[in-house]
Order: structure tokens, then C-alpha cells, then sequence
């Protein structure tokens, strides 16, 4: 036996028994005397390959078949060198070459439908596995890429079926309990997929994959504080692991962390700067946390990497319409659903944004299509009985909140504003009853402060107990219902009220026993608490039940006095006038009128009073032209300094806002202008209140008809102007 063949055989001994590095220097030193030995190519070539060096292994692997191009291993594994360098063309004609020498070559047959499933060519690489598996029945990773090709085809029961088959030949193929999970997943069998992905961790500890997708399901199952850890100890095993940071992020959004998800996805871009999803979800929480502009730029990181993601150019349809840029919003829901005709979610956005725009039917339109794509959507079922409800269609509106509820049983937007209409209906006892969801509402649960003490709903004894009312909303609900309070008291309870500061002077004239705390600061010990707007539903309230006799609340008899000496003597009936409320509140566009709309009521009969602390900027230059108009604003410091004014009154015009629950509180005759949908408290169909015996209300007749409202007005004006009383002249 000669020398070389003696270094060849020692070559190949090492490289069979594992000591493949020693293999390769042997095998160089051999070929560098020998550059066109066969043996020495294949046995180089192949232990290049085995560590990993494709491109070396390739180089020898194409060197090798040029002198024996019928050895079908060398073409099978020239073939994956070739996959193994992204090169998937020569890799699938290295692979064709094998099968057509060795007919039975099971590996070839999966390899090429490996790469077949790169190429997109799903059809041909399900055909290559049926081959490989066929010549090998027990070829478990043949089976599991056949699982693979069967997803990518949505066939996911035959791909579940195909998992299953290579974890009967393999049981311990971590992989395959991975991807078994994710189909299971996909197939909405979230415990068996958590039952798989476990099962792939206790397989393979550190496969960080796995982690991840156990955390995403456990998300689905609502076990956020677990899938928080899972993604922990995917992103332990794998520090750079971008999709792990993503999810996590989501996790903590859901629990409402919205700062820790905004790092979490922050991270995630840190190892993956163009990774489009993470800008999008960054844009998400950005949204939520009221960083509108910011939230805007996410987007558009996102959609300059992908210019055709259908979700972010939604997303930035929903900033935009929290910016008010609704036709800009518009175009983005437009621009989704272009790319994504059946996209559910932006055909329900574009009916908010037409909502917004007050072009009701075709929100209608919208919302009709989205359910028309995805029936159980319950969030269309919702928005669709909002804009019922908005074009009067009341019995249509509460169907569309009870479909909603039907899908989505613990959804508290619907049970809050099916609870609305009720009101507004008359519906008192179940209307109360759903107005409790009110603190489940998205967005809205930090609005309620809870506390370590029990709350109080009716269920236990006063009588002795020192119970905290805390108040909510907006300014007029605290007026409006701080009636209850009598009701309260007579239960033996000791009454600590938590109130605004601006309302304390005036909400301290009730004639109740109680502590009035202002608003931040620190309160007294306490044994119950209750927020004040549940007090008609502890006592059952009805409309004849209503605590409705007024005054219930009194002006600063010297306030009263400083405000007549202000005025000077009375010539004419005094009326005083508000006309718009916070441009913060939600239905602000429906309640507030523009001052030139009320111009017509402006004439020289009576004294006019603006009752107003804050002008919108487009009044101010009409209030200069009209200085009959009278403004206070510089002298209202708080409620008491309101109600005093409102007592030197003879008339007060309100639209819905806290003006009107002063008037209506102390006993003052107020008229209150209401837009054609109402706040549920003052009902429909009627002029009077239940709430306040001096109140008359007077309603547009369709949307946005302020003309008729100012005109019935007017004739009312001049009647009261004519009659005998209530009002005298000093």
C-alpha cells in the first residue's frame, strides 16, 4: 500500500470516527499534492459541508462532479451546500441530477422540497415529500416538512395530521410539538396548542421558538402574567430574539403597562431596526398613550418598510381621526383596504371616520360591509347600533348592542351604551343595572379610583359607617345627582363626598350632614366607598321614584348680593345664555351651538348674561360685535359664583351642560336645548324633565337643526317677555 494511500485511509478513519477538523487538515495537506484526486475532493468536500463551510464545500463538491458527475451523494449533498448558501436554483438542479441517478434517494426527495417550499412552489414540494415519504415511510422529518408545505397551504388539518405522524416515528422532535402547537393554534384549540408547545420545552429546554409561541398562545388565553414569563425565558436563551421583545410588548399592553410595552417594542427595534410589526405596535401603544404625533411617525417607519401593510395604513387612519384629520384618515382606510379588500377591522374604522363626519348612512354602509366579511365581528355589531341610535333608529340600535353581546358576552362598551338607551327610553331599572359597566370600559378603568376598603352597592348597613362618595364625569353629572345624598344620610351613614374643587362652595349648601373633601386631597379614613353616579341603581330608581324636588341646592345669599350690586337696577327680564360646553367631551360636536346661530334671539327686549367661564375662539370676535352680550367670565371662580349669578336671573337658555344642572338644581326656570339624539337623562319626546320641575327642553326635530330649535325659541321668548311673570322689573 503506497504512502498516500496510507494518508487517505487515515484521513477518512478520522473523519469517520467524528474527528472531523483533523480530517480536513489531512485531506488539504493531501489535495494540495493532489488537486484533482477524486477521493480526496468528495472526502473534503464533505467535511466542509459538515462544518458548516458551504461555500468551500460547494467549490470541491463542483470540482468532484466535473470528474464523476454520476455519484448521486456528491450531487444531494453539492445540493444542500448550495441551499445551505441561499443559492435555491443550482441547489434544485443539484437535487434533480441525484434523483435521476438514485430513483429511491428519500433525501433528495425531501431536500428538493425544501427548497421548492423557499420558491413559493408549494404544490411541486408536496409532491417531492409524498416521494420521500413513500420510499420512507418512517422519514419523520419528511413528514414534518410535509406538515410545513400543508400550512403554508391552509390545510392545516392535514398538516396537524402530518406533525402527529413524524412525532409517532420521533418522539422526541421538538420541532414538530412546535409547529403541531402553531396549527393547533391556527385551528383555535389554544389548550391543545399550549399542551404542545409545553411539551416541546420539556424536549428541547433552551428552544427559544418555543418559548415564544407558548408565551403568544397563553396570551390568547387571557394567562397574560405566564406569557409574560415565557417570553422571558425565550428572550434569556436567545438576548437578540426581536419577536420574543415584540410579543412580550403586546402582553404588557394588554395588562395595560402601556410604558413597559413601549420599551418592550423599542428593544425589539433596537436588534431589528426595519422590522415593520414592531414600528406598527410601537404605533399602537403610542396611540393608546395619547402621543398622537409620535404615534403617527411609528406608522410611517412601518409603512416605508412596507409600503403594503395593510394594519399600519389602518392604524394611522385611527390617529389621524383621534387628530380630527378625518378626511386624511379616510384616505389610510381607503389605502388598507386596497390592499386588503376583505379587511374587516378598516371597513369598520372608515365608518367611525364617516360617523365623525356626520355622513351617517355611509358609516351604515361601512359597518354593513365589514359584518358582511366577518359576521361575529361584535365591535361592527356595536359601532352600527351607535349610529342607529345617533339616526333615532332605537329598536334597530338595541338589536345591534344585543348582537354584540351575543358574540362578546363581557364586552362593556355595548352593556354601556346599550344601558344609555334604555335610559333614554324610560327603561330605568335594567338601564341602571348595565350602567355599572361603566368602570370595565377600555381606556376608562383609570377614571375610577378603587381602594382596600369593600365597595358599597346597597348590600350592607350603613348605620354607622363612614362611607366614601366619590364623584365622576363630567361636572353636571355631579350637580345632577348629588340628590341622592339625602337618601343616603337616612341610612345612618357618616358621608365623606370627593368632589372637584370648583364644585365644593356650592355642593356644601345641600342641606345634608356630610364632609365635603375637594378633589387631591388627602381623604379621612373611611370604612365603604361608592361612586356617586351607582346611587340610582342602589335605590331602584324609576322615573317616579326620581328624588326630583328642587332646590336642592342654594346660592350664597351674599354672592347673590355682590352680583345684583354688580348688575345695577333691572330694566328688562334678565336671561342668561350658555352655549357650549367642554370641547372635550365626547359628544361635544352635537350639544354646543355656534353663538351665530342664537343671533336671532338678540334683541333689545331683554338683558343678556353670558353665564360662561371659557369662549371657543371662533365666539370671541362675535361677543366684540355684540357687547350687549354681557361677559362674567373674569368673575366666576368656582360653582358658587355661577349659581349666585344664575339666582339674579329671571331665565336661564342652556344647551346640556353643567349651566343647566345649576339652574335646574337651585330652581331656577331653565330652558335647555338639545340636540335630535340626547343625553340619555333627558329622554325623548318630552319638554319637561323628570330631573328638574323648572326645566323645559326643546329639541332639534332632525340632526343638526339648530334653525328650528332657535325659531321655537324665539316665539317662547317673546311670550314669556309679554306675560306677567315670573320675572318683574326692579
Amino acid at each position: 500500500m503506497s504512502k498516500r494511500q496510507n494518508l487517505y485511509d487515515r484521513a477518512h478513519q478520522l473523519h469517520q470516527s467524528g474527528r472531523v477538523q483533523e480530517a480536513i487538515e489531512l485531506y488539504g495537506e493531501m489535495l494540495r499534492k493532489q488537486p484533482r484526486n477524486p477521493q480526496i475532493l468528495l472526502g473534503l468536500g464533505v467535511a466542509h459541508f459538515q462544518t458548516g463551510q458551504f461555500k468551500k464545500s460547494a467549490e470541491l463538491l463542483q470540482r468532484f462532479v466535473l470528474i464523476d458527475p454520476k455519484n448521486a451523494a456528491a450531487q444531494y449533498i453539492l445540493g444542500r451546500s448550495f441551499s445551505a448558501l441561499n443559492r435555491p436554483e443550482d441547489a434544485l438542479l443539484c437535487f434533480e441530477r441525484a434523483l435521476r441517478l438514485k430513483p429511491d434517494y428519500a433525501e433528495a426527495f425531501n431536500n428538493r422540497g425544501i427548497v421548492l417550499t423557499r420558491l413559493n412552489r408549494f404544490e411541486e414540494a408536496l409532491a417531492s415529500y409524498d416521494q420521500a415519504v413513500a420510499i420512507k415511510p418512517d422519514y419523520a422529518e419528511a413528514h414534518y416538512n410535509r406538515g410545513v408545505v400543508l400550512w403554508e397551504l391552509k390545510r392545516l388539518e392535514d398538516a396537524l395530521a402530518c406533525y402527529s405522524q413524524a412525532l409517532q416515528i420521533a418522539p422526541d422532535y421538538a420541532e414538530a410539538y412546535n409547529n403541531r402547537g402553531t396549527a393547533l393554534r391556527e385551528l383555535k384549540r389554544p389548550e391543545e396548542a399550549l399542551a404542545s408547545y409545553e411539551q416541546a420545552v420539556v424536549v428541547k429546554p433552551d428552544y427559544a421558538e418555543a418559548h415564544n409561541n407558548r408565551g403568544a398562545v397563553l396570551c390568547e388565553l387571557r394567562r397574560l402574567e405566564e406569557a409574560l414569563a415565557s417570553y422571558e425565558q425565550a428572550m434569556a436563551i436567545k438576548p437578540d430574539y426581536a419577536e420574543a421583545y415584540n410579543n412580550r410588548g403586546a402582553a404588557l399592553r394588554e395588562l395595560e403597562r402601556l410604558e413597559e410595552a413601549l420599551a418592550s417594542y423599542e428593544q425589539a427595534l433596537s436588534i431589528k431596526p426595519d422590522y415593520a410589526e414592531a414600528h406598527n405596535n410601537r404605533g399602537v401603544v403610542l396611540c393608546e398613550l395619547k402621543r398622537l404625533e409620535e404615534a403617527l411617525t411609528s406608522y410611517d417607519q412601518a409603512l416605508s418598510i412596507k409600503p403594503d401593510y395593510a394594519e399600519a395604513h389602518n392604524n394611522r387612519g385611527v390617529v389621524l381621526c383621534e387628530l380630527k384629520r378625518l378626511e386624511e384618515a379616510l384616505a389610510c382606510y381607503r389605502q388598507a383596504l386596497q390592499i386588503a379588500p376583505d379587511y374587516a377591522e378598516a371597513h369598520n374604522n372608515r365608518g367611525i371616520a364617516l360617523m365623525e363626519l356626520e355622513r351617517l348612512k355611509e358609516a351604515l354602509e361601512s359597518y354593513d360591509q365589514a359584518l358582511s366579511i366577518k359576521p361575529d365581528y361584535a365591535e361592527a355589531h356595536y359601532n352600527l347600533g351607535v349610529a342607529l341610535q345617533n339616526l333615532n333608529q332605537l329598536d334597530v340600535a338595541l338589536a345591534s348592542y344585543d348582537r354584540a353581546l351575543s358574540i362578546k358576552p363581557d364586552y362593556a362598551e355595548a352593556h354601556w351604551n346599550k344601558s344609555l338607551l334604555l335610559l333614554l327610553t324610560g327603561k330605568f331599572l335594567e338601564g341602571w343595572s348595565l350602567y355599572e359597566w361603566r368602570f370595565k370600559r377600555i381606556g376608562r378603568k383609570k377614571d375610577y379610583r378603587t381602594f382596600p376598603q369593600p365597595p358599597w352597592l346597597g348590600q350592607a348597613d350603613l348605620q354607622g359607617k363612614r362611607l366614601l362618595i366619590q364623584s365622576e364625569q363630567g361636572l353636571g353629572d355631579v350637580v345632577q345627582f348629588c340628590r341622592y345624598l339625602p337618601q343616603v344620610k337616612a341610612l345612618g351613614a357618616e358621608i365623606i363626598l370627593n368632589v372637584p374643587e370648583s364644585l365644593v362652595p356650592l355642593i356644601s349648601t345641600m342641606q345634608c350632614p356630610m364632609t365635603v373633601v375637594p378633589r387631591g386631597v388627602p381623604l379621612p379614613e373611611f370604612d365603604v366607598y361608592c361612586n356617586l353616579m351607582s346611587l340610582p341603581h342602589v335605590f331602584n330608581t324609576t322615573i317616579e321614584t326620581i328624588p326630583a324636588r328642587t332646590p336642592y341646592l342654594f346660592s350664597d345669599q351674599s354672592k347673590v348680593q355682590l352680583w345684583r350690586k354688580r348688575l345695577g337696577n333691572k330694566h328688562r327680564p334678565r336671561v342668561g345664555l350658555a352655549w357650549s360646553g367642554s370641547e372635550f367631551h365626547q359628544n361635544d360636536r352635537n350639544r354646543s351651538i355656534r353663538l351665530e346661530k342664537l343671533l336671532p334671539l338678540m334683541g333689545s327686549s331683554v338683558e343678556w348674561h353670558s353665564l360662561q367661564k371659557v369662549y371657543r375662539q371662533h365666539d370671541i370676535p362675535l361677543l366684540d360685535q355684540h357687547p350687549q352680550i354681557r361677559r362674567h367670565q373674569d368673575e366666576l371662580n368656582d360653582f358658587a359664583d355661577t349659581a349666585a349669578l344664575i339666582e339674579c336671573m329671571d331665565l336661564v337658555m342652556s344647551v346640556d351642560t353643567s349651566v343647566a344642572h345649576v339652574a335646574g338644581a337651585i330652581g331656577k326656570p331653565v330652558w335647555i336645548l338639545l340636540p335630535c339624539c340626547p343625553d340619555f337623562r333627558w329622554m325623548l319626546d318630552r319638554s319637561d324633565s323628570p330631573w328638574y320641575p323648572t326645566a323645559k327642553l326643546y329639541r332639534q326635530p332632525k340632526s343638526e337643526d339648530w334653525q328650528s330649535v332657535v325659531r321655537e325659541v324665539a316665539r317662547a321668548l317673546a311670550e314669556f317677555i309679554n306675560s306677567d311673570g315670573p320675572w318683574c322689573i326692579d
